[in-house]
C-alpha cells in the first residue's frame, strides 16, 4: 500500500514537472493570456473586495473595515420587507418568460444554414443582426412611439380591426412582461443565430449526402443531423442562461418603467439601483445583488449538473 502511494506521488510529481517544461518551452503563448488574465484579477476579482459592505452597516467616512458588522441583517431586513414577494415574483416571471426567446436564434440559424441564394442569405442576416445595435434608450423610445395611445402604429392597426384606439400599453401592468420579451426577442434573435450559425458550418456535409440518398427530406435532415450535431453548442448556451436567469437587466426595465406598470415592472436589478444610487443605502443594495446573485449561481450549478447527467455535455 506504501509502495502504490509513493507511486501516485511520483507520478504527479511527473506530471507537474512535464507541465512546468511545456509552460517554459511556450512561455511567449502564456504571455499572450497575461492580459486577460490581469483583467479578470483587477476587474472582476478585486471588486469583491467590496462584497463586505452587504454584511456591513457601511459609512462612507469609516470605511469598509471602519463600519460595523451586521451579518446578515441586511438580507433578513428585504425578505421581510412588503415588497419583497412583489419584487421576487416580477424578477422570476419576466426571467421565465424571458426563456422562450432561447430557441428562435437557433431557428432561425438553422433557416439561414438552408439558405443557398447567398445575397439572400446575407441579405436575412443583415435586416435579422442590425436590431442588435440600437441602443436601449432608442429602443424604448421606438416602442414608446409604436404603442403611443395617440398615433401609435399598434394602436392604428387594433382600430382598422374594430378594437380600441386609445389604449396605453405601456401604462398597463399586463402588458409590461409581454411588451419586455418580445421587442427583446426582435433585437437579439439575429446576433444570438451567429454562435448557431458557425457551429452548422461544421456539419458534415457527407451526413446529409448520404441522408438525401436514403431518401430524407429536408426536415428529416434538419432534425437528424443538424440539431444533433449542435446539440453540445445549445446545451452549453441553456446552460449559461440559466446561471443569469435572475438576472434581468435594469437599464431597459428603468426607462420602460412607470407609476402605471410598476406593480409588473419593478424587478431586483432596479430595487437594488433606486436603493443604492438614489436612497444611498449601500449596504442594503449590495446584501439584495448579493442575495440574487446566490440565486443566479445556485441555479448555475444545478443545471451544469443536469445537463451532465442528462447528455454528457457540461461547462465544468
Amino acid at each position: 500500500m506504501k509502495g502504490f502511494v509513493n507511486q501516485q506521488a511520483a507520478q504527479k510529481i511527473r506530471k507537474r514537472a512535464k507541465t512546468w517544461k511545456l509552460m517554459k518551452k511556450n512561455w511567449l503563448l502564456y504571455m499572450f493570456l497575461l492580459p486577460a488574465a490581469l483583467y479578470i484579477a483587477i476587474f472582476h476579482y478585486g471588486p469583491m473586495y467590496g462584497l463586505q459592505i452587504a454584511f456591513r452597516d457601511y459609512k462612507a467616512v469609516n470605511g469598509i473595515w471602519g463600519s460595523k458588522w451586521v451579518g446578515l441583517k441586511w438580507i433578513t431586513t428585504f425578505m421581510n420587507t412588503p415588497r419583497f414577494w412583489m419584487i421576487f415574483k416580477n424578477t422570476l416571471k419576466i426571467s421565465l418568460y424571458s426563456l422562450i426567446s432561447f430557441p428562435f436564434p437557433i431557428i432561425l440559424a438553422v433557416f439561414l444554414n438552408n439558405v443557398r441564394n447567398v445575397r439572400r442569405k446575407k441579405f436575412v442576416q443583415t435586416v435579422t443582426y442590425m436590431p442588435h445595435f440600437i441602443s436601449t434608450v432608442v429602443l424604448v423610445g421606438m416602442l414608446s412611439l409604436f404603442l403611443s395611445p395617440r398615433n401609435g402604429i399598434v394602436n392604428m392597426l387594433v382600430g382598422l380591426f374594430g378594437g380600441p384606439t386609445d389604449t396605453y400599453f405601456m401604462g398597463q401592468a399586463d402588458y409590461f412582461s409581454h411588451i419586455y420579451v418580445w421587442s427583446g426577442i426582435w433585437q437579439s434573435m439575429g446576433w444570438g443565430s451567429i454562435i448557431y450559425v458557425a457551429a452548422l458550418t461544421g456539419v458534415d456535409q457527407e451526413l446529409h449526402d448520404a441522408a438525401q440518398v436514403d431518401g430524407a427530406n429536408k426536415l428529416q435532415r434538419i432534425w437528424h443531423i443538424d440539431i444533433p450535431s449542435i446539440l453540445p453548442t445549445i446545451i452549453i448556451m441553456l446552460i449559461l442562461r440559466l446561471g443569469s436567469i435572475m438576472g434581468v437587466g435594469y437599464e431597459k426595465v428603468y426607462l420602460m418603467q412607470n407609476s402605471l406598470n410598476l406593480t409588473s415592472s419593478e424587478v431586483i436589478s432596479t430595487y437594488v439601483y433606486k436603493m443604492g444610487l438614489q436612497d444611498q443605502r449601500f449596504s442594503y443594495s449590495a446584501a439584495i445583488g448579493l442575495f440574487n446573485n446566490v440565486i443566479n449561481f445556485i441555479v448555475l450549478i444545478i443545471a451544469n449538473k443536469t445537463a451532465d447527467k442528462v447528455s454528457g455535455s457540461s461547462l465544468w
